[in-house]
């Protein structure tokens, strides 16, 4: 049986029209007519062997077989990145000041800085993991080169680009049992109507926290009840406390840990929360080389995470 080699080119172009939702669209991206493309995919499902785009409605989604292939395709792009990202750079030098929130230190911040080390090992990175106020703080002082916080509306420097914009969710725990509490157990008898006389035990972040008036401001003006469950300093306190079924927490989808999930706010009448924005701010208009370089990775990382499971392509 002779071996496959898939063509990285092949792979690119797989991977960008998934990103973008549009084969069209990654034509354009990628310079090329959109029959060209086509071309590559027929390649790459002949290569494979199996079917990777199933119809779904007027558009296509990808198969097991096609999920599988695109997350090699991930790595393996990746890795000729960081290939070539290793001879360019080989003899970059720095030291590279990131500030990040709680949010991406878990979820980003193994790969991005693996990456980065294995292809620039004579750049330094110093890591602060902190809340956004501080973290706000640091840059304005200089103090951090590079942050990835959510925008809370508050002035800041004007070095800034935004990544991605999540929803705000109600967040619950995993298991089922967790919710056994009279608040709960009311709040679903009740269902869409949501007016219950018991208040809505809440699992939020120390003041000051913006979230934190987002959240009651929509409760309040939606007339429901609340009250402070339980608070702390530590999103992962807040993770354990939302998992044992003390309240529910808010919080966009990125970075879940398993054992909480995104509740249906429309079966038990709580009130809809509004988006935020995820912005990377530099201290300097003009980075150096290795604080580009870092900025570029962290971008490429959370486009990649909040990028939707499985892509319908139009």
């Amino acid at each position: 049986m002779s071996q496959v080699m898939f063509d990285l080119d092949v792979l690119r172009s797989f991977s960008t029209g998934i990103a973008l939702g549009s084969y069209a669209r990654a034509a354009d991206r990628l310079g090329r007519s959109t029959s060209a493309v086509s071309a590559q995919l027929k390649k790459l499902e002949a290569q494979a062997g199996t079917a990777l785009f199933r119809k779904a409605g007027r558009g296509l989604e990808l198969t097991d077989a096609g999920e599988t292939l695109l997350a090699y395709a991930h790595r393996m792009l990746e890795l000729n990145e960081e290939a070539g990202a290793a001879m360019r750079g080989a003899d970059l030098q720095g030291w590279v000041r990131l500030g990040l929130q709680e949010d991406f230190g878990e979820t980003l911040l193994p790969a991005v800085l693996g990456r980065f080390s294995r292809a620039h090992p004579k750049v330094r990175i110093e890591a602060c993991v902190a809340r956004s106020a501080e973290l706000r703080e640091r840059l304005e002082l200089r103090q951090l080169d590079l942050a990835l916080v959510w925008d809370t509306g508050e002035q800041m420097t004007p070095h800034g680009e935004r990544v991605a914009r999540l929803p705000l969710q109600w967040i619950g725990p995993r298991a089922p049992d967790a919710l056994d509490a009279p608040w709960w157990k009311e709040r679903e008898r009740r269902g869409r109507a949501g007016k219950t006389r018991e208040p809505l035990p809440l699992v939020l972040l120390d003041a000051p926290c913006p979230l934190r008036e987002i959240v009651t401001a929509a409760l309040d003006r939606a007339g429901t009840p609340w009250r402070h469950a339980f608070t702390s300093a530590s999103l992962a306190a807040l993770w354990a406390a939302t998992s044992a079924g003390l309240g529910l927490s808010v919080r966009t989808p990125f970075g879940l840990p398993a054992h909480v999930r995104a509740i249906d706010r429309t079966a038990v009448g709580l009130p809809a929360l509004p988006q935020m924005s995820l912005m990377l701010y530099r201290a300097q208009a003009t980075a150096e080389a290795p604080v580009g370089r870092l900025a570029t990775l962290l971008l490429e990382a959370v486009r990649q995470h909040v990028q939707p499971e499985s892509a319908q392509l139009h």
